[in-house]
């Protein structure tokens, strides 16, 4: 089972597991923290033009996917210094509707913090690591429609 360094301060990882959401969401409460932000990216039945998706399969680059995850943190650590625990995974494989593909956590003293760094975390995800996902629907699969040039975590974070 995929678990965390206890005292980490970052949980970086790329994994063909359930993604643990209560145990990263436990391991980023902390007394320093007032503020705890979860977010989980789940597999839906639908993607843009394509209705009755069924599933997803991920794949990634393992190596460079997970340096661009370790790139990400660092970026949020470089603009909020005061955030305490940031849980950054990734989930490949094949996954089925309402499983959880991506779950970013963010631990910081005050919400504000902890919202602005978890989007920050999930926008630059998104534009910056090699991870693809292959739709699954009634009438065959394909790649998925919104791919994207991969760019590195500092500039790929500015909106």
């Amino acid at each position: 089972m995929l678990r965390p360094i206890p005292d980490a301060r970052d949980w970086v990882a790329l994994t063909d597991e359930p993604l643990p959401g209560e145990i990263a969401a436990q391991w980023a409460t902390v007394p320093s923290a007032g503020a705890v932000v979860t977010f989980a990216g789940v597999v839906r039945d639908h993607a843009e033009g394509r209705p009755g998706v069924e599933a997803m399969t991920y794949e990634a680059y393992e190596e460079p996917a997970v340096r661009a995850l370790t790139d990400i943190v660092a970026e949020m650590r470089r603009r909020w210094p005061d955030i305490v625990r940031v849980a950054l995974l990734h989930r490949v494989g094949d996954l089925r509707l309402s499983e959880a593909s991506v779950l970013v956590v963010v631990s910081a003293p005050h919400r504000g913090v902890a919202f602005e760094a978890a989007e920050l975390a999930i926008d630059t995800l998104k534009r910056s690591a090699p991870i693809w996902k292959q739709e699954h629907w009634s009438g065959g699969s394909d790649w998925a429609v919104e791919q994207h040039q991969i760019r590195p975590a500092t500039s790929a974070s500015e909106r």
